[in-house]
């Protein structure tokens, strides 16, 4: 079985991001001169001096301070620029840390794993993790309860596999033309590398998008979840962790958490990767423009086992 399947040519877009309409001959009737959006005269106004990525990106600063775009149209096109450079690789979240369900679990595990992780999608493994044999989405896990009996196996629905090296340009494209939200990262050998979402390459040309959970006038930065764990904001002030979990967590050389863990770890964090500092398991759950935005908090066992009937 060849485990590469690559997408279909994207039908619903353009190769080139500009479309120039075929100018009229001279002699045509109604000839008239082509009227330029503004995106076109932005390109027309930087394109002489734009001969590398971060010339076009101080362009486009500039363009801005002209009041030619708006800082939130900056922005998205610096991310445009940017994911040009950036492959499924680079962006996915590795396959230790990956959340799958195994298709021989019994049903109780299977629907505790999907309330824990909170995802609507996920990858279903056969025999070992590397083997992934379809998706399944969230809701569909729910028929199940009324319909025992059936078949978990019906309910998948294909995995689509991509190689480490392909571009997140090209596929942006691929999940648009073929309705995909979610493939599997192949690395050079054909062994399962990481997975990949279509909000994880959306987020890199607008930033993150933040859901019913996030916290949107930044009041507070840590949640309770379900499972009794803590969501975390990476700026959250590391006075309030020490509050919030009992802890004595150093203050002198960093303010926010993320920043602690951070130096604790050696770098930057990436999504699914945890680090232990002070007694708790800092498990990064969403990164963002080179930080850590959310944690999931857990004590470390020792310190769970410690504190039993304190």
């Amino acid at each position: 079985m060849n485990r590469v399947s690559p997408f279909a040519p994207g039908a619903r877009m353009s190769e080139h991001p500009v479309s120039r309409p075929a100018p009229l001959s001279e002699g045509s009737a109604g000839a008239r001169p082509a009227r330029r959006n503004l995106f076109q005269k932005f390109l027309e106004l930087v394109a002489p001096t734009a001969g590398t990525r971060d010339q076009f990106i101080e362009s486009l600063a500039d363009a801005e301070q002209k009041e030619l775009i708006a800082p939130e149209s900056r922005m998205m096109l610096e991310g445009v620029i940017r994911m040009a450079g950036l492959t499924a690789g680079d962006v996915m979240v590795a396959a230790p840390r990956m959340d799958l369900l195994d298709i021989d679990a019994d049903y109780d595990d299977q629907l505790h794993s999907v309330i824990r992780t909170a995802h609507s999608r996920f990858p279903v493994y056969e025999g070992k993790r590397d083997n992934v044999i379809g998706i399944l989405m969230a809701k569909d896990l729910l028929k199940l309860q009324r319909s025992p009996d059936l078949n978990l196996r019906t309910l998948l629905r294909p995995a689509v596999f991509v190689p480490e090296s392909k571009g997140l340009n090209e596929l942006l494209r691929d999940f648009r033309s073929n309705r995909n939200h979610l493939a599997i990262v192949i690395d050079e050998f054909g062994a399962t590398a990481g997975l990949i979402t279509i909000e994880d390459v959306l987020e890199e040309i607008v930033g993150e998008i933040e859901d019913e959970f996030d916290d949107k006038d930044g009041e507070s930065g840590i949640y309770t979840l379900a499972d009794g764990s803590q969501r975390v904001a990476g700026d959250v002030e590391i006075d309030a962790v020490n509050e919030a979990f009992g802890t004595v967590l150093p203050t002198a050389d960093f303010e926010t958490i993320g920043g602690l863990v951070s130096h604790e770890a050696g770098h930057v964090p990436r999504r699914g990767e945890s680090v232990t500092v002070g007694g708790l398991i800092f498990s990064v759950m969403l990164t963002r423009g080179g930080a850590v935005r959310w944690f999931k908090v857990t004590r470390a066992p020792e310190v769970a086992l410690g504190s039993d009937g304190a």
